[in-house]
This record gives structure tokens, sequence and C-alpha cells, in this order.
């Protein structure tokens, strides 16, 4: 039997009182670890476990998915702090669309939200920070994709820091979505099927992105679930129980620590 969301705050609440101390003396020499090596220049993240998180507290998934939503600005400016230059993030995956359509509808109009406020955010401006989303976007309602193309027109030309969202998206399509395209243009004679590389393939892919050094993956499930299949071959993969809702700042400087401590000798 689940304890009342009352109990669950208050028990939470005491617990961060104890362990806040301890904490901080943990963060600030993780921090000083972390700054005397290299950082990952890029990550992936798979953010998973707000509806589970909600159920923790009696409430509807929906109520997951809001917290979820206000932790990426959140894990945005930890990156910052640590100089990582790119950030995938897998919001909503191509299977996700099985699921109950009040709660798919509840994750739209939260999507929606989220794309309108970092449109207006100084932030992005500011630190030029570019937003792309890939994916099969056209399955998304009219009024999110009005929404993305209006942050990804804002902050096309920005080139400090890469914010992307993996959205309608599933690995195994972008691959065949770009093997599409490539016999199209050998069809067509604009491409001599010799010359394909890897090279070919991923400039086809929906966006060009860098491949991810770290992939972190919250919840406690230990799998990549469809995500960056192409991208992701050589990444370092990060798993933790904590729920996306409820990941910390110590969360973050843990797997940035555990990062460091891996021989990537990459075949080398």
């Amino acid at each position: 039997m689940s304890l009342p969301r009352q109990i669950l705050d208050t028990l939470e609440h005491v617990r961060r009182r104890v362990s806040d101390p301890v904490e901080k003396i943990l963060i600030e020499r993780l921090e000083r670890e972390i700054h005397a090596h290299s950082c990952p220049r890029s990550i992936g993240i798979i953010m998973d476990g707000n509806r589970r998180w909600a159920s923790l507290h009696g409430e509807k998934p929906w109520f997951g998915h809001r917290f979820g939503k206000d932790k990426v600005r959140e894990f945005l400016e930890w990156c910052k702090r640590f100089k990582i230059q790119g950030l995938v993030l897998y919001a909503f995956s191509a299977e996700n669309f099985s699921r109950p359509r009040s709660e798919i509808n509840e994750i739209m109009k939260l999507m929606k939200q989220g794309f309108d406020e970092l449109a207006t955010d100084p932030l992005i401006s500011r630190e030029g920070i570019r937003v792309r989303v890939i994916g099969r976007k056209k399955l998304l309602p009219e009024k999110v994709q009005q929404s993305i193309r209006t942050v990804e027109d804002i902050s096309r030309d920005n080139d400090a820091y890469d914010l992307t969202f993996a959205i309608a998206y599933g690995g195994r399509d972008d691959i065949v979505d770009a093997c599409r395209a490539i016999a199209a243009k050998v069809r067509s004679g604009k491409l001599e099927p010799s010359a394909i590389d890897e090279e070919t393939v991923s400039n086809h892919l929906y966006a060009a992105i860098d491949d991810p050094d770290l992939i972190i993956r919250t919840s406690g499930e230990q799998r990549l679930s469809n995500f960056l299949p192409w991208q992701s071959v050589y990444s370092e993969l990060h798993f933790t129980s904590t729920f996306w809702p409820a990941f910390r700042y110590i969360d973050f400087l843990r797997a940035l620590r555990a990062y460091q401590r891996r021989d990537r000798r990459i075949g080398r």
C-alpha cells in the first residue's frame, strides 16, 4: 500500500534536512575531482520515470511529466557549468504514441508550453544555444510543430551550445528514413553506391549531432530503448535508479565522475 502524498512529502523534507550538510561536502569534493579531468563534450539522456514518480506521490502521470519538463531547464544549467556543448534529450519516443490518449494530450500540452518558454528564455540567446528537434515531427499536433519551428528559427544561428530534443523519435526510424533518402539519390543518379560510407549515412539522419560521449538513463532501466543507435556505438553508459523528476545535481556529478573513470580507448 502506498503512503499518502503528505506523508511522503514530510519524509522527503526530513531526509533533505538530515542529508543536506553531508551532500554539500560531497558535492564540493565531486566538483573538484571533475574539474581536474576532461568532461564529455556531448551527453544524451533518457529521461525515464516520470509516471512512476507521479504514482509514488499518488498523482496522475502528467504530474510527473510536468516536473520532468521543469527538470530540463535545471539540467541545461548543470551542463553549462561544465561546458558540455551538446545535449540530446529523449523526450518522447515513437512507441510512446501507444499510451492512453488522455496522457498523450497532456504531454503535448506540456511540450508546447516548454518550447514556448524556451523561445522567450533569455538564456537561449545570451548563451548561444541552438535548439533543435529530431524525430517524425509531422506526427505531432500542428500547434506543437509551430512552437518547435518558432524556437528553432529563433536559435538557428546560435553556435555555442546544442540542445536537441528527440520527440516522436525512434532510432531505427532514423536509420530507415536515411536509407530511403540515400536510395532515392542513387536511383536518380545523384549518388554512386560505391560512394556510400559512414559519413553519407550520418549526413542523412534527422540532424547532424555530435555522437554523445555519455548517455545517462534514469529510473533503473538498463537499455537504450531505440535511442540514437547509430550515434551511440562508442558512448559510455550510466544508469541510475533515480526517477527523472527527482534527478539531482549530485546524481549528475556522479555520472560525470563515472564517465571520467572509464578507459576510453575506442578500439585503439
